[in-house]
């Protein structure tokens, strides 16, 4: 190295270090946004977990602690779901079936679970069965 010539670089200038510091802003921030929409997806996941594990234990208790006969009943769960059962039963055309033969009754067992914070963007699940019950004569 000569000695006439001096090594003038010292650092970063002032541009270099804003460019910086705005691709790190950028990108720190579409990192958060990524991390909050999986933290949003996971709490809608679990809501609707819980509203399918309500709708099923509805529908399981429908003809074993509730008799199976037509009306509807609702109630809310947790504060927050709100469930409907409605039972009702299937009736087939007379003409194709002898109905002295008939020894048991089909109902239609439908359970809608709804939950949200107002009634235009409620969400909602419904689940549906058939349920045979012995006919009473």
């Amino acid at each position: 190295m000569t000695p006439g010539l001096v090594n003038k670089q010292q650092g970063f200038s002032l541009l270099e270090i804003l460019i910086a510091f705005s691709i790190l802003a950028l990108s720190l921030g579409i990192l958060l946004k990524i991390f909050s929409a999986g933290v949003n997806t996971a709490v809608v996941a679990e809501d609707y977990t819980a509203a399918v594990q309500i709708a099923e234990s509805l529908m399981a208790k429908t003809g074993v602690e509730t008799p199976l006969q037509n009306g509807q009943d609702s109630g809310l769960e947790n504060d927050k779901y709100h469930w409907l059962v409605e039972v009702s039963p299937i009736v087939f055309n007379p003409e194709d079936i002898d109905a002295t033969a008939i020894t048991a009754a089909l109902f239609k067992v439908k359970v809608i679970v709804s939950w949200g914070d107002d009634n235009a963007n409620d969400r909602r699940i419904e689940l549906t069965t058939l349920k045979l019950s012995n006919k009473t004569l």
